[in-house]
């Protein structure tokens, strides 16, 4: 049986999911930090705005790693970590850089993950809004 090849995440792919997250959260005057990561985790592109607080980029590149690793929206996830929900240990159990705050999403082609961004500095809801917004960017 033959398993089709799916085109990963490019360098190219990275710089533009930085640009248009980074439209997207200057057009809302807020500055931030954007992580792209390719399929295996790896940093592809890395940008923090000049005025964005120095945390943010922790929180971009742990948001990317997240919905890479759990392959969805961090959005979605912050309820499964709170103390009554199934995943409440998850993120003490593993020694992993997981971060369940909106603004991580992976990136897709043909039904498979390839990737994942990860935008921190805003309020949760921007940051999930300019890494959808970057992912829009990328399939036109």
């Amino acid at each position: 049986m033959h398993t089709p090849t799916v085109t990963p995440l490019t360098t190219a792919d990275a710089e533009t999911l930085v640009a248009a997250a980074r439209a997207a959260a200057d057009a809302a005057g807020v500055p931030v930090s954007v992580t792209v990561l390719d399929a295996g985790g790896h940093l592809l592109a890395f940008r923090r705005d000049d005025r964005a607080v120095l945390i943010s980029g922790e929180t971009s590149t742990r948001k990317a790693y997240t919905a890479l690793q759990l392959d969805a929206p961090t959005a979605g996830l912050v309820d499964l970590v709170k103390p009554d929900g199934p995943f409440h240990s998850l993120p003490t159990a593993l020694d992993k850089p997981l971060l369940f705050i909106a603004g991580g999403v992976p990136v897709h082609r043909d039904g498979r993950p390839v990737g994942a961004i990860g935008v921190g500095g805003g309020t949760p809801d921007q940051d999930h809004g300019f890494a959808t917004a970057a992912l829009e960017a990328l399939s036109r």
